[in-house]
């Protein structure tokens, strides 16, 4: 595997975070607390994967620009903007929501979870949206 093929690897972290993100929710609205707890865990780890992919990836090629003009590009830099705003605050909101629930002290792991998971999932979800746009879309990137 080369530096070129992290973005298709940081795609599918991604896609796997938001799958472990899915069945954690559902598992803890059945009440499978032991259930939750590892795909929550397995969202984690695979979360930091995909950060660490990431991080290697852009500090050897720089920035990817998004070429194609018009209302493509205009979504493309509205969906971007929203993600990396978010993906900023949803780390530490991880973070504190996992420590919480470690420490059981699950009123408050709740009461974060509460926006920490649909943040999650939007940054989870983006992240896919911007490699499909930025490497499939945009005819420079795209192979």
């Amino acid at each position: 595997m080369g530096i070129h093929d992290l973005p298709t690897l940081n795609a599918t972290l991604n896609g796997l975070a938001t799958v472990w993100l899915i069945l954690g929710f559902t598992s803890i609205k059945a009440k499978r607390i032991e259930r939750h707890r590892k795909f929550m865990l397995l969202a984690c780890v695979t979360s930091i994967l995909f950060l660490v992919s990431y991080l290697i990836y852009h500090a050897n090629t720089g920035a990817n620009r998004f070429q194609t003009p018009g209302a493509w590009r205009t979504l493309y830099l509205g969906i971007l903007l929203t993600h990396t705003i978010l993906a900023a605050v949803v780390g530490p909101m991880v973070i504190i929501t996992l420590f919480r629930a470690l420490r059981n002290d699950l009123a408050r792991h709740k009461k974060l979870a509460r926006w920490t998971w649909p943040i999650w999932m939007y940054v989870s979800v983006t992240g896919v949206v911007i490699y499909f746009m930025l490497y499939h879309l945009d005819p420079r990137l795209s192979s």
